[in-house]
């Protein structure tokens, strides 16, 4: 028998939240998301009770939720956003009797192993299914760099959050190698996500323009974005270019350590950038790792088209747990 259950994706400045169905451990059905913005409420519990005023009815007593941040602790706080969350007082604050608590990119992993095939794009690889046994790598860019691993044996899988968004940025050519100079006055260690994450951009596009001489004023990622996306400047342009040849070093990187035979990009600006990706040389750079070029040729890479990944992982994560 299905369960009706409140699933929640909080990140900093929006909080989604949607009645999911479970059964037998996976998510079987997702309902319509509603969007709140941080912000306007004071605390989770004001937006808790705010859904369920839109809903007209009790909400389902039980709950999954994914945060952008750490799961552990007595007191889980955000970066982004004011609100905090005590595990202990959830049972409480919210009315319900079983909830899960889970990472964001851990909430992926889980939509990644039960999303229907159809959710997936080709971006490079065979042009097949992920396979249903193995290491799946996962990382999405946004604000940071999201990254979890997917082992599955058929219908059995493991979904491991990790902090691979936090390795060394390892620099291939004289463009990166100045984008790390750039970066390495302000930080004594460089990561990968101080690249490829969306606020990245900026150093990318900055260090293009002092290579050219270019004066540029400061100015806010989205609107570097904006115009290399829309074709509206060069400069720009080229940014986003040099961020999708980092994303496929880094992505070929990662699914060379954790051994994997399949990868999937996620996200929201994964989807942003979709056709840039297949257009640029995130493909070449991909495979490009030496004597195992023909190994990472073999690889299928997917981005994941699923409309609500969190909301949906989140409530998988619920299934998986109490199925």
């Amino acid at each position: 028998m299905s369960q009706s259950i409140v699933t929640v994706d909080i990140g900093g400045t929006h909080a989604r939240f949607a009645i999911a169905e479970v059964e037998g451990g996976r998510c079987i059905a997702l309902g319509e998301p509603t969007t709140l913005h941080t912000e306007d409420h004071a605390s989770f519990q004001t937006a808790w009770q705010d859904f369920e005023r839109r809903q007209g009815r009790s909400l389902p007593r039980s709950v999954a939720i994914a945060i952008a941040g750490p799961t552990k602790g007595e007191i889980i706080r955000f970066t982004n956003n004011p609100w905090i969350i005590r595990p202990a007082l959830i049972r409480e604050k919210l009315n319900v009797d079983d909830y899960v608590l889970v990472n964001d990119f851990e909430a992926v992993g889980h939509a990644v192993a039960q999303a229907d095939a159809r959710y997936f794009e080709r971006l490079c690889g065979p042009d097949e299914p992920l396979p249903a046994t193995g290491t799946i790598s996962v990382l999405g860019p946004g604000t940071g760099l999201g990254v979890a691993h997917v082992w599955r044996d058929g219908d059995a899988y493991r979904v491991q959050a990790t902090e691979g968004g936090h390795v060394d940025f390892a620099p291939l050519d004289s463009i990166e190698d100045a984008i790390l100079a750039r970066l390495r006055k302000r930080h004594r260690r460089v990561s990968a996500e101080r690249i490829v994450s969306g606020p990245g951009i900026v150093d990318i596009f900055e260090t293009l323009a002092a290579m050219e001489g270019r004066a540029v004023t400061p100015e806010e990622d989205v609107a570097i974005w904006t115009r290399g996306m829309e074709q509206e400047d060069s400069l720009a342009a080229a940014a986003v270019d040099r961020f999708c040849l980092s994303l496929g070093s880094i992505a070929g990187d990662l699914a060379l350590a954790q051994g994997a035979s399949g990868v999937v990009i996620a996200g929201g600006l994964g989807l942003r950038i979709r056709d840039h990706l297949v257009r640029s040389g995130f493909p070449e750079r991909f495979v490009s790792k030496g004597r195992f070029e023909n190994f990472m040729a073999a690889i299928p890479v997917k981005l994941i088209t699923h409309p609500q990944p969190g909301l949906f992982g989140a409530a998988a994560a619920f299934a998986r747990q109490h199925g």
